[in-house]
């Protein structure tokens, strides 16, 4: 009989009950039970007796018997996982049915880290160690670097070959605030120094947020300017005739360039000096970033000339501005003449803009809404936009409160017999945020309280005027302290490293740090004050700083403004 191949399934005319020696294919063996160990007790195994309950065989009350054959059920058809979740739910739920819901735990909803202005509470609680620790005498050992390696002086040569012909005309318009503008006539006169080109005097924009029709020569001394670049740059005060004439003695018809901000010179050279060889006049509007902070030597040597030589406000200002750098001095007499000076940003504006929450409740929440709707119309509602105080608090973009600004000061060391000159625009809701710095420092002063009213009468509506009186009171002090950052601090810090040999004498507090320290329930005030005198030291260290690559020269003058000088030298030289 030939050998037949082995096949897994049947022929399809073989019979189910054909036997193993039959000619149809053998059918495979039957599956094992799926428990061996449970299977049904009947008649046939011959080992129970009708009627009679086996050792370890099902219980007989009805309870057990549902048990039992549930549980045999679920054994039985291995879904003990997918029914397992299910009978502990039900469990839960009847021991929660069974529980009074008054003894059920609330769930605690704890702020976000950040979004809880703590200071007043910390204040409250720290104010009494801090009154009686009031022996330390902050101003004479405030800085300790100033000397360190040597001091700095003023070295700006000036150029004495005289100048060639000019290529032609620039004008440029001044956009922002004071010193924003600052910016923009410090470039102008480096981009027309570099392109031989004659400055015409910069106008001024007005600016719908700071609202001043102020001129060049309401703020700054044009002829004093004119004067000391006239070795290398040209600068007039108006267009000659015959060249207003090609225009239509109209400035809008001049070609105007609309330069990106931040360009390097080679783009100056390149792309402006053509057009303005072609046409001998040409404007650039707006201008106030609109130079590379890393240009040539010579580029910076202008910057530094026009910032620190040229620039000087003019004889209202600085009349005014001198006498109350006097007076300050003269009530600081038990300190030696030296003050403080804090440049606070607490103004409304400056409050809506951070997206801050401070304490002032409901109507906190409403003066901000209607602030932020004013400056910004639809900025802080876009659909998406998701606003985090306490995100925007940790990360160290708050501004300090008149009340932290306080705190900070007593824990780095200055008693309350310090003089301090506040230099700010409105602070928000003033009457109720300054009491707790005016009970810090009693002896806080303003340009409104160190003037009167007829001497401030000429400045009164005019914001760049105004904060030339504080860029000047704050100049002169001996310790400068920003708590915001922007172009004010900006400025002044390099300034102050110009006439005090290098050294900024700022301080410049690490706000992240301070948002935890002022968050903290439990810190003492021996603790808060060594890590505030920790942060001062720290900002007396950074004092001296040269500049790097993409640092503004107006903050860092050394080493493009300013040469090295021995320290006998250094005290041998009087400040610029």
């Amino acid at each position: 009989m030939p050998h037949q191949a082995y096949i897994r399934v049947g022929s399809i005319g073989s019979g189910v009950g054909s036997g193993m020696g039959g000619s149809g294919t053998p059918s495979p063996p039957s599956s094992p039970r799926r428990s061996p160990r449970i299977h049904r007790r009947g008649s046939k195994d011959g080992g129970a007796v009708a009627g009679r309950r086996m050792p370890g065989g099902p219980p007989r009350t009805l309870s057990q018997r549902i048990s039992w054959t549930l549980l045999s059920l679920l054994l039985r058809r291995q879904a003990i996982f997918l029914f397992a979740p299910l009978i502990y739910v039900a469990g839960m739920l009847l021991y929660m049915g069974t529980v009074s819901l008054d003894s059920v735990p609330t769930i605690i909803s704890r702020p976000a880290p950040g979004s809880v202005y703590r200071s007043p509470q910390l204040y409250g609680r720290l104010r009494a160690d801090m009154d009686a620790d009031n022996s330390s005498d902050g101003l004479a050992s405030v800085w300790k670097h100033t000397n360190k390696a040597g001091g700095w002086k003023p070295c700006i040569n000036t150029n004495m070959n005289g100048l060639p012909e000019s290529n032609g005309y620039i004008y440029v318009e001044a956009n922002g605030g004071l010193n924003q503008q600052r910016t923009s006539i410090c470039n102008a006169v480096a981009v027309a120094g570099y392109l031989n080109a004659t400055l015409l005097i910069p106008n001024f924009h007005f600016h719908s947020i700071w609202r001043d029709p102020s001129k060049f020569s309401d703020i700054y001394d044009e002829d004093h300017f004119i004067t000391t670049l006239q070795h290398d740059v040209r600068v007039v005060d108006k267009i000659p005739e015959y060249i207003m004439e090609r225009f239509g003695h109209n400035v809008s018809n001049v070609h105007n360039f609309k330069i990106k901000a931040w360009s390097s010179v080679r783009y100056y050279k390149d792309m402006v000096l053509p057009k303005l060889i072609e046409e001998k006049f040409i404007r650039i509007s707006p201008f106030a970033n609109r130079l590379s902070f890393d240009s040539p030597s010579a580029v910076q040597r202008l910057r530094c000339l026009a910032n620190f030589e040229a620039l000087r406000f003019s004889k209202p200002i600085s009349t005014l501005a001198g006498e109350l750098v006097s007076r300050m001095k003269a009530l600081s007499v038990d300190n030696g003449g030296k003050y403080i000076a804090v440049h606070l940003r607490f103004e409304e504006d400056m409050v809506a803009f951070s997206c801050c929450i401070f304490d002032g409740g409901e109507q906190e929440k409403q003066d901000m809404v209607a602030a932020r709707e004013r400056g910004w119309r639809g900025k802080f509602t876009k659909p998406g936009r998701v606003i985090r105080p306490g995100v925007i608090r940790i990360n160290g973009k708050c501004p300090l409160t008149p009340l932290e600004v306080g705190l900070m000061l007593r824990g780095m060391g200055f008693s309350n017999n310090t003089l301090i000159y506040l230099a700010s625009g409105k602070i928000y809701r003033a009457e109720r945020t300054m009491r707790p710095l005016l009970e810090m420092f009693p002896l806080l002063q303003t340009k409104e309280t160190l003037a009167s009213s007829e001497e401030l009468a000429p400045f009164k509506n005019y914001s760049s005027r105004m904060a030339a009186l504080d860029y000047t009171v704050c100049l002169h002090s001996e310790v400068f302290v920003t708590t915001q950052g922007g172009n004010f601090p900006h400025f002044l810090i390099g300034h102050r490293r110009y006439l005090n040999s290098g050294h900024s004498k700022t301080i410049k507090p690490d706000k992240r740090k301070l948002a935890v320290l002022f968050a903290n329930p439990n810190i003492g005030w021996k603790s808060l004050k060594r890590q505030l005198l920790s942060m001062r030291s720290h900002s007396d260290g950074k004092g001296i700083e040269m500049k790097r690559p993409n640092d503004s020269i107006y903050s860092f003058p050394c080493p493009d403004c300013m040469c090295r000088s021995n320290k006998t030298e250094s005290s041998k030289s009087s400040p610029a």
